[in-house]
């Protein structure tokens, strides 16, 4: 199973990289690749595009209706619907209720970028894993002001196919006992880290920090930390810190196109 950074700025892009969308692939016992897409925020059609084939994704998966992880669905239900070739089949989009309704608003109802066509919509169940091909998706609310989700993913090991591994990503969230859960026993933890400690502190229930991400992966013993939904205001090295200072296991910083293989 590998994960692939597709963008990783936090609110907005930056100068660097899209907003957050990460792609998540592993081949079954016959060779096909499968591939979930997860988020598709501002500006990361793009960089899709050289990473990937969005016309064969086989799953989408939302962790909550903010535009920095949902926006460029809008653009992708274009991609999908006037290639030369004619429509694609629609892809199974999962994400919390009222989805569709937003998709719809950020397009401004325009019947050209309708996208009950393109996309089969089926909201989140906690506890209600989800299987796609070699992988099985399992949705955990999350602490956020919109309804959110983050997943744990489990499939075969990119080294041993026949040894299962598990990936999770928080989504946006704050501490609460969805983090915990997604955190424990994964081989890598996919942590966003939008705020800093100490400037950041009257503002609960919104995003984590370097300290508090870095925590839940000690707390989880996760295998990896990835730290992610990096803000352009924020100097990566203070958030890197912060983890490095609860945590004592590999710490990244996410950046577009990254690579892990698990």
């Amino acid at each position: 199973m590998r994960l692939v950074v597709v963008g990783c700025a936090g609110s907005f892009p930056s100068a660097e990289s899209a907003a957050s969308a990460y792609l998540v692939q592993a081949e079954d016992a016959h060779g096909r690749t499968w591939t979930v897409l997860l988020d598709l925020g501002s500006g990361a059609l793009g960089p899709l595009q050289a990473l990937a084939d969005p016309t064969a994704l086989d799953l989408i998966g939302i962790s909550h209706l903010h535009s920095d992880h949902v926006a460029d669905l809008v653009v992708l239900n274009v991609l999908r619907r006037y290639r030369p070739e004619g429509p694609c089949p629609p892809v199974r989009l999962l994400g919390p209720e009222g989805t569709v309704e937003r998709l719809a608003q950020m397009a401004g109802k325009d019947p050209a970028t309708e996208v009950s066509g393109q996309f089969m919509f089926e909201p989140w169940q906690p506890g209600a894993p989800v299987r796609v091909g070699p992988l099985t998706i399992e949705p955990v609310a999350v602490d956020h002001p919109l309804p959110s989700f983050g997943v744990r993913v489990t499939g075969p090991s990119d080294a041993d196919p026949a040894r299962s591994v598990t990936l999770a990503y928080t989504g946006d969230t704050d501490e609460c006992p969805g983090l915990a859960t997604l955190a424990d026993g994964v081989d890598l933890l996919l942590a966003e880290a939008a705020y800093i400690e100490g400037r950041d502190d009257a503002l609960r229930g919104v995003h984590l920090t370097g300290r508090r991400a870095g925590a839940a992966a000690a707390a989880g013993k996760a295998g990896r930390l990835v730290l992610t939904h990096l803000v352009a205001w924020n100097d990566p090295q203070v958030t890197l810190a912060e983890a490095e200072g609860e945590y004592d296991g590999p710490i990244d910083l996410a950046r577009p196109g990254a690579v892990y293989t698990i």
